[in-house]
């Protein structure tokens, strides 16, 4: 199989730590592709039709996209380790904050590059930055125990997520309100997986 990413990618990077956390990382091959959302790169389209990235091509069958989708398959072929049942519904609310991180981190970065400084709307950014300012405080207020407990699907899409506002909107910090969830992370952004995803 093979994964097709991009390594700043904070979606990509989800599956990416997957890999390595359930042990899969001699079964799948990961190809960085170019791709943008003027201009998608032929074959990350030939795997999923928005161009989105990451997919997982497989051989002999359809290619899968999103991260989560792409997440919960790798968790069935290693036995189920970051989807467990008795705390399901938890953990997909964690990974669905996470998301959450990730896309107003990346519609800010978007608006900047894509509208250019001068045409960018500074209510609708920070209106963005909103949206991960309240996930990093219900996270601080609400999910610290979750976070320190088994590693989970949540977990890493939080990581991952927090991870990318810290690569590309270095300026902004949600440390200073979530002390609690900046420990957290200290302890998780030094684990193997995400030191070897990490974007450089």
């Amino acid at each position: 199989m093979q994964l097709l990413m991009s390594p700043p990618s904070p979606y990509a990077r989800m599956a990416r730590v997957a890999l390595r956390e359930l042990g899969l990382t001699d079964r799948v091959e990961e190809v960085s592709v170019q791709t943008t959302p003027l201009d998608s790169n032929p074959r990350a389209v030939s795997a999923n039709p928005t161009g989105r990235i990451p997919s997982l091509v497989r051989d002999g069958a359809p290619s899968m996209y999103d991260s989560r989708v792409i997440c919960r398959y790798l968790d069935d072929l290693a036995g189920g380790k970051l989807y467990p049942d008795a705390r399901i519904w938890e953990v997909l609310t964690l990974e669905a904050t996470g998301h959450g991180l990730s896309d107003s981190g990346i519609a800010m970065v978007y608006q900047a590059r894509f509208v250019g400084s001068e045409g960018a709307s500074a209510g609708w950014i920070e209106a963005q930055w909103g949206k991960v300012a309240r996930s990093v405080e219900a996270l601080e207020a609400r999910w610290l125990s979750h976070l320190a407990g088994p590693l989970d699907a949540g977990q890493i899409a939080v990581g991952c997520g927090l991870a990318y506002v810290d690569f590309r909107l270095p300026e902004r910090d949600w440390r200073e309100a979530a002390p609690g969830l900046a420990e957290w992370f200290g302890r998780f952004n030094a684990r193997p997986s995400m030191q070897e995803t990490a974007p450089g």
